[in-house]
């Protein structure tokens, strides 16, 4: 009877353990991405619409698939991204420098004002989301450092960054 401890094993925490245990994916929706950055958002802005919300297995944040048209061909481009707090579907999302500041829409950190709650940032520009992305997290804008073209990040885990004031979030 005193084999066994009490308590279960999580399943997200069992996914870092061993090569033995490999976290299951297939059913996975897919990699939680920003759009790859073009002179559309760099210049003005894209309009999107918010398809669906979807749950994704092994993620507690919901993912919203949101439908672009592509700026070169003619056809639709659909993207992954974490679902801000208020999104629905049929939503109109905006991504780029002259996109407004409202939820769901991304821009640049230097466009957006201290104090602004903000999730899935970039580190790099273009590397499309790092920071802040997991359920109910959300990263504070502090400071702009026009200079240097930097903004100061303070993030989930109560730490300070640095990141380009050209990140997206």
């Amino acid at each position: 009877p005193g084999l066994f401890t009490m308590g279960k094993y999580v399943q997200a925490q069992r996914k870092g353990k061993s090569p033995i245990f490999k976290s299951h994916t297939r059913t996975r929706k897919g990699a939680v991405k920003l759009r790859s950055i073009d002179y559309a958002e760099r210049r003005g802005y894209v309009r999107g619409v918010v398809k669906e919300i979807l749950h994704d297995p092994g993620r507690g944040a919901p993912v919203a698939k949101i439908q672009f048209l592509n700026a070169y061909r003619f056809k639709r481009d659909t993207e992954l991204m974490v679902a801000t707090e208020g999104m629905y579907t049929g939503q109109f999302i905006y991504c780029g420098k002259k996109a407004t500041l409202t939820i769901g829409n991304v821009l640049p950190l230097k466009q957006v004002p201290e104090g602004t709650i903000v999730c899935n940032v970039e580190a790099r520009v273009g590397d499309r989301g790092a920071f802040a992305r997991g359920s109910g997290c959300f990263a504070v804008v502090i400071s702009h450092d026009e200079d240097k073209g930097t903004t100061r990040l303070r993030l989930p885990s109560g730490g300070k960054k640095t990141v380009s004031s050209l990140a997206r979030a």
